[in-house]
């Protein structure tokens, strides 16, 4: 898909409640989602100063949203695997719940950015917000309809969104 052409001051900044309970819930089950603007990408197989191009929303916000595939660092593990040709994602802080309605519907973990490989990784500016969706709530898409057929594992797809901190 183009970048979609839009209208001077428009601005896309779901809540966390939004991109989980909507974009990552719709994604998760299969489901259409009204304007296609958050796309899929490997975001292990490209550098974050690569991303800004593969969005679909042009803007000088530095912040992009991205659909990206669970890749394992094992076959059998729970690990992720997030490592890049030039560095990886080193997650910083304790995992935040997402809340709807005062029940938990997901989790934000951060991560920072570092060139090179661990331990010696150079930490940079780059900060990505990864979303997860609880486990309860694959299978709870209040009022939404969902076909058995299109229903893919829950564990397949968190959503990403990738910010651009200047210090």
């Amino acid at each position: 898909m183009a970048p979609v052409g839009l209208p001077p001051g428009f601005r896309f900044h779901p809540t966390d409640e939004e991109l989980v309970n909507y974009y990552l819930k719709r994604k998760v089950h299969g489901l259409s989602i009204e304007l296609d603007i958050i796309p899929e990408v490997d975001l292990y197989k490209c550098e974050p100063w690569e991303l800004a191009e593969k969005s679909f929303l042009p803007s000088r916000d530095p912040e992009w949203y991205f659909f990206g595939p669970r890749d394992r660092k094992y076959p059998n593990g729970c690990r992720t695997n997030r490592a890049t040709r030039a560095g990886y994602w080193k997650s910083t802080g304790k995992d935040r719940s997402i809340n709807y309605q005062k029940r938990p519907i997901g989790m934000k973990k951060t991560l920072v950015f570092y060139q090179g490989r661990a331990p010696q990784g150079i930490r940079s500016n780059w900060v990505m917000h990864e979303y997860r969706i609880e486990e309860s709530e694959c299978n709870n898409t209040m009022g939404v309809q969902v076909t058995p057929s299109s229903s893919p594992m829950s564990e397949s797809v968190d959503l990403l969104c990738y910010n651009c901190c200047v210090l």
